[in-house]
């Protein structure tokens, strides 16, 4: 593997050739340098070296390298070149070795695979990290071997692409459209013609090859702007698609942009085709010195971590302050005359880069949208953790189609769609308090709830004259559950279109947790007939990725696509702040949990919670400085509540807080909500009881043994009855006995006759066994005794959710166990937030709870109630 260069200087005419002659061997100062250069010869070839013994080796690659696991590229080794060779970019004359162009197609370092690189070398397979502009990640170059195994003579290498998270399936050869320098943006036309080109003083009578021909993109140069082309857009999916072929594109927060250049002038169209180039005057003078094309893309503004906001972007627009906002380019429809929209996704992007590489260079303001082909779900769960708007997913083999096609779909993180105003309520006949939002349906709006949150002091006094401007003096909207005129109650005209984010749906049919985000002026009444969809699952198909750790990689690469900034911890889409302050403290060789930790737990857990709080009035124990810290009980809303959580109307001076999706339950970890306790009712529905807690609490002295030997006593009661109980650790000494009840019109029970039947059964236990049980509260009435506490089971009454942390030493988790597990030697403590990613792998055992559940109706009356 040795390096040498006299091969290289044997064939080069230094008086001629603009390549360096290059110094004697030696290591390059940081890293090993990787480069490609795309070579127009008498073949147009891409030359691929490696730094290697203080030289670049190198190898003649037939075709553009492809990041496709299935396809191979011939490589064939030649001399070692200097490592000065890798910032040669120029013309090589006629009559010299290699005469041609060559433009510096890729370059960055590399790294092996392999610690014994000589014996890899040997062994004729080096398997290298890519960390290239172009090519990232696992690469391999494997020497072919004739049929006797022994090394080709002509030294025949195969070039490919490993699998990781890097790789495109279905990519091809889509990387041949690709003509841009890295480092100069020109493409090899230019660089053939560019003023910087060494020319030979001294002609040879050995004839080159022809200078690489303009493209046909460069050759048109149109009079005025290219026309509006109606665009694609996206069908809404629960999750990403999982098969191969297709690249994931993190979805940005912004305005979908067509820029039009021709002419020496840019048009700005919105995707209805209005021009909208006044609006931003920055981006249509940048865009006027791009090259003639027509560019599909998102105009965003960005935060202070670089992430797209859309509050910003209204902002900008409100006080024309548009200047530095950034479009992000997807898709690229037109280059100069030529219509590339039949040819596949993946070589309009690769056309779309090189463009980008060409005309970007200097501003900054137009960027390239990277795309990934690593699993979707994957990359929607890093997107959702970036607090992002969420993924699309496209077809990399499939041409440009207008209108909604399933060749490009999206994935969200967050509930994020149009709804349009058909009114606002008030407080006390003025002051602005929520919007009155639906979808249209033929002439009238039908009805989606209101949007309660969002409203800051400046959105507020601009939302509202808007308003007023377009009062109107009857509802829009139709159907059930359309409001009803009040004094608090303002209609409008069914004209303005509002951005909102929301959880999904309640069971009565409005939308969940709904938050102001914006007037959308791109987009008519008219437009919005879809009611919005749900979040997509980050948590369906692949919970095992659920964890940060396990997509550390993905989500280091959208933030690299997103230009993020570093040290910001989100989880589900929340922001954690003081990630690192320690909520409970280590434990021997256990390390301390932190608040990002909790915040990740209930992240993970989410699917297991969330069947038995989501939606529910939730009282939240809270300890902002951890366990050691000052404790409180929270059951009310307070001011500045996230918008993440739903308010709850349960009659009383302020509403209660809940959870309806994982994003909730993560902005409780974020609050220092360490212990979730609900009412037992049925999700929405706060005056409808759908289970029963019998809490068995044992006295000082007692161990955990007469606890198992009290629940089968309780179990037994209530088999008796026709009911099926289930059992849970309650993160202490206790156990909890709970029985699931119907919820139907006609099983439906008061909470009244709730609590009676909780105590008709505890006082039937006791009477059987009054040395053994107590349905006393005060202590010295216990006496050794285990406590039944039937209490939990009243309105307003709480329990501890299964799976919720406890806010105690030792991190416990109120754990669902099945009734196998309830037997000598089960130890509480066991069940914590140090185990339970192992606690998560296994079955749910209360995976039957609801459907598990029977009506009260019956039991009742056998407890003569």
């Amino acid at each position: 593997m040795r390096g040498e260069l006299k091969t290289y200087q044997a064939k080069r005419k230094f008086g001629e050739t603009p390549e360096p002659k290059g110094k004697k061997a030696a290591r390059a100062k940081a890293g090993r340098t990787y480069l490609i250069q795309r070579h127009a010869a008498t073949r147009l070839h891409y030359d691929f070296r490696i730094e290697a013994d203080g030289v670049l080796k190198s190898w003649a690659v037939t075709k553009a390298p492809s990041r496709d696991t299935s396809v191979k590229r011939l490589a064939v080794e030649v001399e070692d070149h200097p490592l000065d060779y890798g910032g040669f970019e120029g013309t090589i004359p006629d009559g010299n070795y290699g005469a041609g162009t060559v433009q510096m197609w890729d370059t960055g370092t590399w790294e092996p695979q392999e610690s014994d690189l000589e014996a890899a070398w040997a062994k004729g397979q080096i398997k290298m990290v890519l960390h290239g502009e172009r090519l990232k990640g696992k690469w391999a170059l494997i020497r072919l071997k004739s049929d006797r195994g022994k090394p080709s003579k002509r030294n025949n290498w195969l070039l490919l692409k490993e699998k990781d998270e890097h790789a495109v399936a279905g990519e091809g050869d889509a990387l041949a459209e690709i003509d841009a320098s890295v480092t100069t943006g020109r493409s090899l036309a230019e660089i053939a013609e560019g003023k910087a080109q060494w020319t030979s003083s001294k002609p040879t009578g050995r004839k080159g090859p022809a200078k690489p021909k303009p493209s046909k993109a460069a050759q048109s140069r149109a009079t005025k702007p290219p026309a509006f082309v109606p665009i694609q857009l996206c069908k809404v999916v629960d999750h990403p698609p999982g098969a191969g072929g297709w690249a994931h594109e993190i979805k940005f927060d912004g305005y979908r942009l067509q820029v039009g250049i021709g002419g020496g002038k840019a048009v700005l169209r919105t995707r209805k085709g209005l021009d909208w180039s006044d609006r931003f005057p920055d981006l249509a003078a940048d865009a006027a010195g791009w090259p003639d094309a027509v560019i599909d893309g998102e105009l965003c503004a960005l935060d202070d971590d670089h992430m797209p906001d859309f509050s910003a972007l209204q902002a900008a627009i409100s006080d024309e302050k548009t200047g530095g906002l950034v479009y992000f380019a997807f898709d690229l429809l037109f280059e100069g005359g030529e219509d590339l929209r039949k040819l596949p996704l993946s070589h309009r992007k690769a056309r779309l880069q090189a463009y980008v590489d060409r005309a970007g260079k200097a501003g900054g303001r137009l960027r390239y949208v990277e795309h990934f082909a690593s699993t979707g779900q994957a990359v929607l769960e890093s997107a959702c953790r970036m607090d992002l708007e969420g993924v699309i997913s496209k077809k990399l083999d499939a041409p440009y189609h207008a209108g909604r096609s399933s060749s490009w779909v999206k994935s969200k993180c967050r509930g994020r769609d149009e709804v349009v105003i058909g009114g606002w309520s008030s407080a006390g006949g003025t002051r602005f308090r929520s919007l009155l939002v639906g979808v249209k349906d033929k002439e009238t709006l039908r009805y989606l709830g209101r949007v309660g949150t969002g409203y800051g002091e400046a959105v507020t006094k601009a939302l509202v004259p808007a308003l007023k401007k377009v009062s109107a003096d009857k509802s829009p909207f139709s159907g059930a559950g359309a409001p009803k005129a009040g004094k608090d109650i303002h209609w409008v005209k069914p004209v303005l279109v509002a951005e909102v984010e929301h959880g999904g749906y309640t069971e009565s049919g409005s939308l969940r947790q709904a938050a102001f985000k914006g007037l959308r002026e791109d987009k008519t009444a008219a437009e919005v007939t879809e009611a919005p969809q749900a979040p997509a699952s980050t948590l369906g198909e692949s919970a095992d990725e659920a964890t940060a750790p396990r997509t550390a990689k993905e989500t280091t690469t959208i933030k690299a696509a997103a230009k993020a900034g570093k040290g910001k911890v989100i989880v589900a889409g929340v922001t954690i702040s003081s990630p690192d302050k320690v909520l409970w403290p280590a434990v021997g060789d256990r390390p301390a949990i932190t608040k990002a930790d909790l915040a990740r737990y209930y992240e993970a857990a989410a699917e297991r919670i969330l069947p038995h709080v989501g939606d529910r009035p939730t009282s939240i124990i809270r300890a902002p400085d951890g366990i050691t810290g000052e404790t409180f009980f929270q059951r009310h809303a307070m001011a500045g509540s996230n918008p993440r959580l739903k308010l709850i109307d349960v009659k009383a001076r302020t509403p209660y807080v809940a959870a309806v999706d994982v994003g909730g339950l993560v902005a409780i970890g974020q609050s220092g909500g360490l212990e979730l306790h609900p009412w037992g009712c049925a999700p929405g529905l706060p005056e409808v009881p759908d289970q029963i807690t019998f809490d068995l609490d044992p006295d000082e002295g007692l161990d955990f043994g007469d606890v198992i030997a009290a629940s089968k006593v309780v179990k037994a009661k209530l088999e008796a009855l026709g009911l099926k109980p289930f059992v849970k650790t309650t993160g202490g000494k206790g156990l909890h006995v709970v029985v699931p009840i119907k919820t139907d019109a006609r099983s439906r029970v008061t909470w009244d006759q709730n609590k009676a039947f909780a105590k008709a059964v505890s006082e039937a236990v006791r009477a059987d066994a009054p040395d053994r049980f107590t349905t006393t509260l005060a202590k010295k009435a216990r006496g050794g005794k285990i406590f039944i506490d039937y209490l939990r089971n009243g309105r307003m009454a709480t329990a501890v959710a299964p799976w919720s942390p406890r806010a105690r030493p030792g991190g416990g988790i109120a754990y669902p166990l099945s009734w196998g597990q309830v037997r000598a030697g089960l130890d509480p403590s066991a069940f914590n937030l140090w185990t339970y990613d192992a606690l998560l792998k296994k079955a749910d055992p209360w995976k039957d709870f609801r459907t598990s559940a029977v009506s009260l109706k019956s039991a009742l009356k056998t407890m003569g109630i």
